[in-house]
């Protein structure tokens, strides 16, 4: 009796001992096998493994897939002594599960400690202005130096990211003024080259219209015809200088050629020549040059049949002829 119990003893702690001994690993699950206190050579897994029972092998399972590290916000000034307040995410992987237990306490916190220090050593190096436009570059950096760091753990760095850099109020709003200012100085750039091309092609036509008058009077008739579409508009009608400039010289060639005619017609009579000329032009009605243009043809026969007095009269009675109407 007593040796069957013992051999049901027996038999009882083989069966446990076999089920402890069995141990199932998932396909990214490995097993560092410690056995009286001493690692293995090689990690297990996955999949089925044996085991000594009776805590003879004792296991720590590493998970291989990619884990993600929040390094929470960090407070830190600039080279420029501005207050940022910068948070990363480090992505890793245990490329080696015999170093990720052997040569680091936990391989995680770890990482992450070291991630955070770097981020604030590489920002405090910067200017803010830098921070902002090379995101980039420091994910790159702070990737390269953990790499280097960590890969004796066992530890794999696949991706560094900036996830935000939070900003003092007032740096905001300057900041905004700061961006406000550079567009309107664009904005003003762009206006003046667009004043100074257009003033290089009204000089281009200028130069084409000044060859050809016609060319101007067509675009003098083009503007009437634009501004005409429009109600209620007063349209002001330009006139040259030019035309006044010649209709004074016209009105004084033509007293100037009435006078002669009296003249010419009181020597006739025996009078002196600049007496009647004085009083020829004292006895002149205000003409246009137009009337005086009618009024010479008329008058040639007249001065030379009669004196300067009679020239007068024959001139004053054409000139206030009343017109035709057309």
């Amino acid at each position: 009796m007593p040796i069957a119990m013992i051999l049901g003893g027996i038999a009882l702690l083989a069966v446990l001992g076999l089920g402890t001994s069995f141990r199932v690993l998932r396909e990214y699950e490995r097993a560092i096998v410690f056995r009286f206190g001493r690692a293995r050579q090689k990690a297990l897994g996955p999949g089925l493994v044996l085991m000594l029972p009776f805590g003879i092998d004792r296991a720590n399972v590493v998970d291989t897939r990619t884990k993600v590290i929040q390094i929470p916000p960090q407070e830190v000034i600039t080279r420029d002594n501005i207050s940022i307040a910068v948070d990363a995410v480090v992505y890793v992987e245990i490329s080696s599960p015999m170093d990720a237990i052997l040569r680091v306490e936990q391989y995680l916190p770890a990482t992450l400690q070291l991630a955070a220090t770097t981020l604030r050593s590489i920002i405090g190096r910067m200017e803010l202005d830098e921070v902002l436009a090379k995101r980039a570059e420091i994910n790159t950096e702070i990737e390269e130096i953990l790499e280097s760091r960590v890969e004796q753990w066992g530890v794999n760095i696949t991706a560094v990211e900036i996830k935000d850099i939070s900003l003092p109020a007032e740096m905001k709003r300057a900041m905004a003024r700061q961006a406000e200012a550079e567009r309107e100085r664009r904005a003003k750039i762009i206006m003046s080259e667009g004043e100074l091309q257009a003033a290089q092609r009204l000089a281009e036509a200028a130069r084409l219209m000044a060859d050809d008058p016609a060319a101007l009077q067509l675009r003098l008739y083009q503007t009437m015809v634009e501004v005409a579409a429009q109600p209620n508009m007063t349209i002001v009608l330009p006139v040259p200088i030019e035309l006044l400039a010649g209709g004074n010289a016209a009105s004084s060639a033509a007293r100037a050629a009435m006078s002669a005619a009296a003249s010419a017609a009181g020597a006739q009579a025996g009078k002196p020549p600049a007496q009647l000329a004085s009083a020829t032009s004292a006895q002149l009605p205000a003409a246009s040059p137009a009337q005086l243009a009618t009024a010479l043809p008329l008058l040639s026969p007249v001065a030379a049949a009669t004196g300067a007095q009679a020239t007068t009269e024959a001139l004053q009675a054409i000139l206030s002829e009343p017109k035709p109407r057309g």
